[in-house]
């Protein structure tokens, strides 16, 4: 693993805007504008480095899986923070019926310099963005600055490729919707959706479009319509879990979640049981059902234990994207559980490249690796101002 400068392309704004990344330009608090999309420097692996990180991914997803079986067959669902009965039912039965959903994709935050083994820093498998850049930009500026290389990327394909195999999941008698916030004012969200959409449409489905704050409750039928008040039927949304089953329509939303096998009327994607995998107490978790395992890092739900004295931690709450909420405890600085439910995981300080601090995000699309996209940011949290840079494999 290397970091490489080079010389953007002429016109390099355009060109990312046109394959899709429709906020190539990030805004400062001081109202400077500096690219999100930056191919002023790019990242090359070897080979056997990529082959060796996707054995890594897979493992670590099995690794999720089992965790979320735990959580289930023991019923630990109140370390996640569903204390609600009806709702740890429901994620349970997704759980049980996972076969009969459709699930798509996920994204694996990792610790990986190139020298040591890579650490997994957290897993988004309910709502993860940062895909359409990851997908294809970096892939067209890879055929353009080095023709004939390669690059760990198949997510295209493999996206549609879900789609197709996981259609007859789907319910019949209308499109399936996709859907984002309205309150998304960056364009990350409706960016994201509108390329899932776009994949689905070429694996053959109907498909259209909603905001999650179009979508209205029919009290005579007792089901989600669109706004010209048909019926949804099945609905891909990039809007949280946990959102979803707290806002004022999520008594309708349990009421009437078709959790496989025809028992409710609206099919949502991602299903209920990536709640499981999308918490932050899932760390904590793995830590404890495969101590020492050389891909994670020590984890706690009840505090920062022997991290204080040890290499220093990190504060994460259960529930929260873009960094939001994260602290950084140095070591030797005094240790105390936040009031908050939390997740305390050792301090592993992502590597810096040229004082570029690196974070890999790694995407598993129907239980297998699929790509690499790579985030920098200056400080220790990867958080909104962070950078987007290419990959090559060489």
């Amino acid at each position: 693993m290397e970091r490489r400068t080079i010389e953007p392309r002429p016109g390099w704004q355009q060109t990312v805007e046109e394959q899709g990344l429709i906020y190539p330009l990030t805004r400062y608090p001081d109202g400077s504008l500096r690219p999100y999309w930056d191919e002023s420097a790019y990242y090359v692996f070897s080979l056997p480095e990529v082959e060796a990180l996707e054995e890594v991914v897979e493992e670590l997803h099995g690794m999720c899986l089992a965790a979320a079986a735990h959580i289930v067959e023991q019923d630990r669902f109140a370390d996640l923070g569903i204390t609600d009965p009806r709702l740890a039912e429901l994620v349970a039965e997704a759980w049980h019926r996972r076969a009969e959903l459709p699930s798509l994709y996920g994204r694996f935050d990792l610790r990986y310099d190139g020298t040591g083994p890579a650490k997994l820093l957290e897993y988004n498998a309910d709502t993860p963005t940062s895909l359409v850049e990851a997908a294809s930009p970096q892939w067209f500026w890879m055929e353009e600055r080095f023709p004939g290389a390669d690059q760990w990327n198949s997510l295209h394909e493999r996206l549609v490729d879900a789609w197709r195999n996981q259609s007859a999941l789907l319910p019949p008698g209308g499109p399936l919707y996709f859907a984002h916030s309205a309150a998304d004012e960056l364009g990350e969200d409706l960016m994201t959706v509108a390329y899932l959409k776009e994949t689905a449409e070429q694996a053959g489905l109907a498909t259209d479009w909603i905001s999650m704050e179009d979508i209205g409750w029919d009290r005579l039928s007792g089901r989600f319509v669109d706004t010209k008040l048909r019926f949804i039927r099945g609905i891909f949304k990039l809007y949280p879990w946990e959102w979803l089953t707290t806002d004022r329509f999520a008594p309708h939303v349990l009421a009437t979640l078709d959790n496989g096998g025809g028992t409710g009327t609206t099919l949502w994607i991602e299903p209920a049981w990536k709640m499981l995998l999308s918490n932050k107490a899932l760390l904590a978790v793995l830590w404890e059902l495969y101590p020492e395992h050389p891909n994670l890092l020590p984890a706690y739900l009840d505090g920062p234990r022997e991290l204080v004295s040890g290499n220093g931690y990190v504060a994460k709450p259960l529930l929260g994207r873009e960094g939001a909420g994260v602290t950084v405890h140095e070591p030797g600085t005094p240790g105390t559980a936040r009031d908050e439910p939390c997740c305390y995981q050792e301090l592993a300080p992502l590597p810096s490249f040229d004082g570029n601090r690196v974070v890999l995000g790694a995407w598993v699309v129907e239980n297998e690796s699929g790509g690499l996209g790579i985030r920098e940011s200056s400080g220790l949290v990867t958080d909104e101002y962070a950078r987007f840079l290419p990959h090559v494999i060489l």
